[in-house]
This record gives C-alpha cells, structure tokens and sequence, in this order.
C-alpha cells in the first residue's frame, strides 16, 4: 500500500525500460499484500511475458501465498524458496 507500491511500481518500470524481462522478486520481508501489490505485480508479469520474459517470486510469506491464491493469481507465479533458484529456473 502507499510508498511500498509505489517504490515497486517505479523499480519495474525502470527494469523494463532497461530491458530486463527476467525478474526475480524476493518477498521475505513482506508480510502482506494488497489488491493494488497485486495489481502491480500481475501487471509487470503480463508485459515481462510479452516481451519474452517472466517474473519469478521468492519466499512470499505464508499471508501473502493465501492472499495470492484466495484472488486466483498464485498459478500465474512460480514460487521459490531461495534468490539462486529463481535466477536459475531462467537457464
């Protein structure tokens, strides 16, 4: 909510007009996430995935992982348990 969302927001975009389509999103130390976190991160993962890339999200918190499923989003994600197996499910 508020700042959070917004200092994302700006992160992604500055990612993607850099290029960068594969992005990985440590959540450790999120404990929840709203509607527009979510909006924000379904969004970034519709234009990685158009330009040929992905969003992976690592250690979301259990709130978060019930949150993501309870609004039906949890499948567009794969999840891991660490920042090193994310950047290597790209290879």
């Amino acid at each position: 909510m508020g700042p959070p969302v917004d200092g994302l927001r700006q992160t992604m975009e500055e990612a993607l007009g850099n290029g960068d389509t594969r992005i990985v999103i440590n959540l450790s130390e999120v404990s929840m996430i709203d509607s527009s976190g979510i909006g924000l991160l379904v969004r970034f993962l519709a234009s990685t995935k158009q330009r040929g890339g992905n969003i992976k999200l690592v250690q979301p918190s259990k709130f978060a992982m019930q949150t993501l499923r309870l609004v039906g989003v949890l499948n567009l994600f794969e999840i891991f348990d660490n920042d090193d197996a994310a950047v290597e499910s790209f290879a």
